[in-house]
């Protein structure tokens, strides 16, 4: 996927400078520095347990980090207050692992969830809103009032990929985009996650397990180990890294030097 070059701007949508956070003894983070610039697709990619999930909740103001920075649009948010920091995570729609739907919502209830929490909207224009978005990612006014326990796994991965993008966001997260999903399923939400960030001009933060769908989706890949990123580059760079750790995550092989690092 890739951003037109006037599209990113020269200050960076979202910068990371030396990111710290640990449970108790446990180091999780340990100085991340990352820069996503305007309209960019990132994907951060790296192992089980290694930070992943921990940023990305540093980023949203659902983990306090032990020190550095997180700047959005040149704002340093991670020192703001609450209230004023909900100012700009506003700005950010979310696909969350699993979709996390909400069972006690209809599907347009679901998508228009944000619509209706962060603003006035009235019920018939937030319907009318939802069903164009439900209709981005390829699904009928006649899923509309179904539960998403009603819904196939895929289709509730569409409905998550809508509610992520209604409000028309600046900056969008996936987590585990593709994550359960068998390889057509999977490719069918890389296609929707490239149609629609194009569609609303974000700028998208990807973090994933799955080589297929990072190639896919993003304009650069970064990954993260031990707590920092250890490579970034451009998408198609990725298999002439020269790192070590890199190549043996990309290629699923248990021999390396990450396989080194468990065994001690």
């Amino acid at each position: 996927m890739s951003a037109p070059a006037d599209a990113i701007g020269t200050e960076p949508k979202i910068e990371l400078r030396g990111l710290k956070k640990a449970f108790g003894a446990k180091t999780v983070l340990d100085g991340i520095d990352l820069s996503v610039g305007e309209g960019e697709s990132v994907v951060i990619i790296g192992g089980s347990g290694t930070g992943k999930s921990v940023m990305l909740k540093c980023i949203l103001g659902l983990l306090w980090p032990d020190a550095g920075s997180i700047c959005i649009d040149g704002m340093d948010v991670s020192a703001l207050a609450d209230r004023t920091r909900q100012t700009h995570t506003a700005k950010i729609g979310m696909l969350f692992q699993g979709s996390a739907l909400f069972d006690s919502l209809t599907v347009w209830e679901n998508v228009a969830f944000a619509l209706r929490s962060r603003t006035a909207m009235s019920r018939s224009e937030a319907r009318e809103i939802a069903l164009g978005k439900l209709a981005q990612v390829g699904l009928g006014p006649d899923v509309a009032d179904l539960s998403p326990a009603e819904l196939s796994g895929g289709m509730q991965r569409r409905v998550a990929l809508a509610r992520a993008i209604a409000t028309d966001p600046e900056i969008v997260f996936f987590d585990e985009p593709t994550a359960g999903l068998d390889p057509i399923l999977g490719d069918i939400i890389n296609r929707l996650i490239v149609d629609c960030v194009r569609h609303v001009g974000a700028t998208a933060v990807s973090i994933t397990h799955d080589m297929t769908s990072a190639r896919k989706i993003a304009d650069r890949i970064a990954m993260l180990h031990d707590g920092r990123i250890i490579w970034d580059g451009p998408a198609g760079d990725i298999d002439s890294s020269g790192n070590a750790f890199v190549d043996q995550f990309i290629h699923g092989r248990a021999e390396g030097p990450i396989g080194m690092a468990v065994r001690r």
